[in-house]
């Protein structure tokens, strides 16, 4: 007999914060690397203008991302012990990622007196002073995190291909758009 899940899936918001966040983490990564190599003189226009642009507006998700997920509880899961606390971990390694990485790119750009807008518009405040060697020293860190992100947002893929096609529960579903209920047992890999 097929059952269908009772778990809901995850509210409209979770899920557009989600995507947008997955949307903002693509651009950053292609712009990150297809951008010229920063050095000393370097200026704040191409692509290097729009890897600042695109981070802070993945600054601004964030701090919403992160306002949102402490005042709504995620929706529960059904997972065994062991693989719901590699999910907790994973998920609050994933959160520090996103905040970490682009808050040193911040620091690193306030550091070669550039500044930092959301939208190109809304300056935010510098967090290093120009000609820093902390704020020089973190635009290393930045890279280096960045791969970090990188491989944490494939294990976080790879954990979501996992769950539907080998567990084949209704992890990934409920976080897709118009989540619909997933049918446990079903075995069409069309499902």
């Amino acid at each position: 007999m097929v059952q269908v899940s009772t778990r809901p899936a995850y509210g409209a918001v979770a899920r557009a914060l989600h995507w947008l966040t997955a949307l903002l983490i693509a651009m950053q990564f292609v712009i990150g690397w297809t951008m010229p190599d920063v050095h000393k003189d370097t200026q704040p226009v191409g692509l290097i203008a729009w890897h600042l642009g695109v981070g802070s507006t993945l600054i601004a998700v964030m701090v919403v991302r992160v306002v949102w997920r402490l005042t709504h509880r995620p929706t529960p899961d059904d997972l065994p012990p062991v693989l719901s606390i590699i999910s907790r971990v994973t998920h609050f390694l994933l959160y520090a990622a996103l905040v970490v990485v682009p808050l040193l790119g911040w620091i690193n750009a306030s550091s070669r007196g550039w500044t930092v807008r959301l939208v190109g518009v809304v300056p935010y405040p510098a967090l290093s002073a120009p000609g820093s060697a902390f704020g020089n020293e973190m635009g290393d860190v930045h890279g280096i995190l960045a791969w970090v992100l990188f491989a944490l947002v494939g294990l976080h893929i790879a954990a979501a291909l996992f769950h539907r096609f080998v567990l084949r529960d209704h992890v990934l579903q409920r976080m897709l758009p118009e989540a619909a209920p997933f049918r446990q047992g079903h075995t069409d890999r069309n499902n």
